[in-house]
């Protein structure tokens, strides 16, 4: 099938597997729905330009907020454009409101490729690509960038997916993150430190129903299990949505909202974000991945939906 031809004005990519589908938008590479076995497990939305409350963007080259969007680059002080201007910061990096160009495209995959140019905050210049490939299921997210400047270039990354099981309130699922540390936020959250989970509300090891759960919080430590970090939503009836991701996405932001723009109107929905970086990594330079002129870099996640 012709991937694009029933979507192609408004900017979106659908992709079929057996039962497995999806689609994609050119804004922002953002994933916009994903159905495996009839089951819908990510909030669709009707927007066809950059996508609300960032629903399935790609976060680069920073995921989260930059505090104030100040940050030093040897010792000169850099300003971001403040997108967040109720707080002050800039957040989510510089390709949420970016029209992606196609690569390649398949029945069951599609390469959206957009450029990081220099500008004020960003003197850098990235070429960056990702690639949604579906699997039985469910799909695998392969991004990459390249430093495609002359000298070198901070780099981190996430993705901003909320998450679903069919028509199972959000509140009612089970979500478990792998994470023994959890980051201490002030009322504009930014980290001001991190803390052991162990004992507390914040500890989602073992499973907690997401309207019990933390509203808002960026969670480290994470253990890996077969070479792979994963997190998961479970409904009632044993279905369970896992979101895994190479050990280079060493966080993990989750964020509850009642206010998600559905087609039906404001709805509730949880965001599960896979990071590079935790929040204010450009300030800080946590995790921050400095790429060298041509240097590659390459990361892996994806979603599953298990049987119970």
């Amino acid at each position: 099938m012709d991937a694009t031809s029933s979507t192609a004005r408004h900017a979106t990519h659908v992709l079929e597997l057996g039962t497995t589908r999806a689609v994609v938008s050119e804004y922002a590479a953002a994933l916009r729905a994903l159905t495996v076995r009839g089951t819908e497990l990510i909030e669709p939305h009707d927007a066809d330009g950059p996508p609300p409350l960032a629903a399935g963007a790609v976060l680069v080259p920073w995921p989260n907020r930059v505090d104030g969007g100040r940050w030093l680059l040897s010792g000169v002080e850099q300003q971001l454009e403040i997108t967040e201007p109720a707080a002050g910061h800039a957040v989510h990096g510089l390709l949420m409101r970016t029209r992606y160009s196609r690569g390649s495209c398949a029945a069951a995959s599609v390469t959206l490729a957009a450029p990081v140019t220099p500008q004020p905050g960003y003197p850098f210049t990235l070429d960056t690509a990702v690639e949604y490939e579906l699997a039985p299921d469910g799909v695998v997210v392969r991004h990459r960038v390249r430093n495609a400047g002359n000298g070198p270039a901070p780099v981190a990354l996430g993705t901003h997916p909320y998450l679903r099981i069919g028509d199972v309130p959000v509140r009612d699922l089970t979500l478990t993150v792998p994470a023994g540390r959890a980051f201490r936020m002030d009322d504009r959250f930014i980290p001001t430190g991190t803390y052991d989970v162990t004992g507390t509300d914040d500890d989602l090891r073992g499973g907690v129903h997401v309207g019990d759960g933390p509203g808002h919080a960026c969670f480290t430590d994470l253990a890996v299990s077969g070479g792979v970090v994963t997190s998961s939503l479970r409904a009632p009836d044993g279905r369970t949505l896992e979101l895994w991701q190479e050990p280079a996405f060493g966080y993990v932001q989750m964020w509850v909202t009642d206010r998600f723009p559905g087609p039906g109107g404001e709805t509730d929905a949880v965001a599960v974000e896979p990071m590079t970086a935790p929040p204010n990594a450009l300030r800080t330079g946590e995790a921050l991945r400095w790429l060298l002129p041509d240097e590659t870099w390459t990361l892996t996640w994806g979603l599953r939906l298990a049987q119970g």
